[in-house]
C-alpha cells in the first residue's frame, strides 16, 4: 500500500462507462475539496453534465470545482492567504509549496488579478499539464514524479497529505515557519482520534538512489525499512547524504 505520496492517478478515457465517469467525478471532488463531504445539493450538476457529454475535459471540471462557491467557502473566505495557497498547491498540483517565493507569487496574483486568476495559475501551468494532462485527476505526487523539485519538498508534501482520511479544515498555514525560514519540515505523526488515519504503529519501506563519486559517477539503489517514529529522521539523513527518495511504501 503506497503512503500519501504518489497516489494512483485516475484518468477519464474516451470509451468510459457511466460508472467510470462517476468514479472520476468522485475523485475530483475528493481531491479538489480536500476530502470534504459533498452533499447532492452542492454538486456541480451542470459541469458534471458537460463532462459526461464530452463538452469539457477533466481539467476544466477541476477548474469548475476550484472556482465554485463551495471551494471558496471552504478554503478561501476564512483562511489566511498563506493557507489558501498551501491548499491550492495540494489540491491542484498534488504537492506542497516549494518555498516562500512561490507563496508570495500566488498571493500577489490574487491581490492583483483576483480569485479566478489565482486558480487558473495552477490549472493552466506547464506543471499541471505535464503531470495530469487534460483528463487525469490531480493526485499527490512524490519526488519521482516531480521533475526539478527540491528534495526538501518531499517532506513538505508528506506533511500536508495525511492520507484520504485527512481534513483540510484548518484555517492556519501549516508550513509558514519552515518556508519563511527556509527550514526543513519535520514529519509529525497525526493526532489519533476516532475515525482518523494513523500510521504510528506501522512500518515503511523507503527506496532511494545515491550517487557514488569516484573516477566515475555511478548511481546505486538502496532500500530501508523503518517505523513511523524513525521515518522523519531517515528522510533527513537521506537528504543530508545527497540521496534521492524514489518512494515510501507501507509494509503489509
Amino acid at each position: 500500500m503506497a503512503l500519501w505520496i504518489d497516489a494512483e492517478s485516475i484518468e477519464l478515457h474516451s470509451n468510459a462507462s457511466e460508472d467510470d465517469l462517476q468514479a472520476v467525478i468522485r475523485a475530483v471532488y475528493r481531491q479538489v475539496l480536500g476530502n470534504a463531504h459533498v452533499m447532492d445539493s452542492q454538486r456541480l450538476t451542470s459541469a458534471e453534465s458537460q463532462l459526461r457529454n464530452g463538452d469539457i475535459t477533466v481539467r476544466e471540471f477541476v477548474r469548475a470545482v476550484a472556482q465554485s462557491d463551495l471551494y471558496r467557502a471552504l478554503f478561501f473566505e476564512n483562511s489566511s492567504p498563506y493557507r489558501f495557497v498551501e491548499l491550492n498547491c495540494k489540491h491542484l498540483l498534488g504537492r506542497a509549496p516549494q518555498d516562500q517565493a512561490e507563496i508570495s507569487e500566488h498571493v500577489q496574483i490574487y491581490n492583483s488579478l483576483g480569485y479566478d486568476a489565482e486558480i487558473n495559475s495552477y490549472i493552466d501551468s506547464a506543471e499541471y499539464l505535464a503531470s495530469f494532462g487534460e483528463n487525469s485527476v490531480p493526485s499527490a505526487r512524490g519526488n519521482r514524479t516531480q521533475v526539478g523539485i527540491k528534495n526538501v519538498g518531499f517532506n513538505r508534501t508528506f506533511a500536508l497529505m495525511r492520507g484520504f482520511a485527512a481534513s483540510d479544515a484548518s484555517r492556519s498555514a501549516q508550513l509558514i515557519s519552515d518556508l519563511g525560514g527556509n527550514l526543513p519540515t519535520k514529519i509529525v505523526a497525526p493526532a489519533g482520534a476516532s475515525g482518523s488515519y494513523s500510521n504510528t504503529g506501522k512500518r515503511f519501506r523507503v527506496s532511494v538512489t545515491r550517487a557514488s563519486h569516484g573516477p566515475r559517477v555511478t548511481q546505486s539503489a538502496a532500500t530501508f525499512e523503518v517505523s513511523y517514529s524513525q521515518l522523519s529522521q531517515k528522510i533527513q539523513n537521506i537528504q543530508k547524504t545527497g540521496g534521492k527518495i524514489l518512494s515510501i511504501v507501507e509494509v503489509a
